[in-house]
């Protein structure tokens, strides 16, 4: 990583950029390289950077398959940090739009957990779980309850 992020609040920014050009590698500069994710989608469970890697190339690669660009909104944010670790917890809505005409086709909205410590003074994500409420009748999860 050439940059670091100082901010917490840098590393989100990062996220949401990286999502919306599909730059792999600025989206995994965010994580330690023994990261552990929990997710909603794909594999259960991602052990260190390489396996992340897998799950990311896919997304993006279906993202441009289908002309998509994403867009990232972090909402009802929280930030605990001290120097060293940082607990973050929030909304994350993405937004798909289509990459011609920029008509919205769809959104959804998980709920977020990000672990982060500082690396070399940069901020990385070392631990991630994403989730979705599950709807107790159908077992489905519920997209965008907010």
């Amino acid at each position: 990583m050439t940059e670091g992020f100082l901010k917490v609040q840098d590393v989100l920014e990062n996220y949401r950029s990286a999502v919306y050009e599909k730059d792999v590698e600025k989206f995994l500069s965010l994580y330690a390289s023994e990261v552990h994710i929990y997710d909603c989608w794909g594999n259960w469970e991602s052990k260190g950077i390489s396996s992340w890697k897998e799950n990311v190339v896919e997304w993006f690669k279906g993202l441009s398959a289908d002309g998509i660009l994403l867009k990232v909104e972090f909402d009802d944010l929280v930030v605990e940090e001290n120097s060293d670790l940082a607990f973050v917890h929030c909304a994350v809505t993405f937004a798909a739009y289509l990459e011609d005409s920029c008509e919205k086709l769809r959104q959804m909205t998980n709920r977020f957990t990000f672990g982060l410590k500082k690396s070399n003074e940069s901020w990385v994500i070392a631990h991630e779980h994403s989730s979705l409420p599950i709807n107790m009748e159908t077992g489905k999860g519920i997209f965008n309850v907010k």
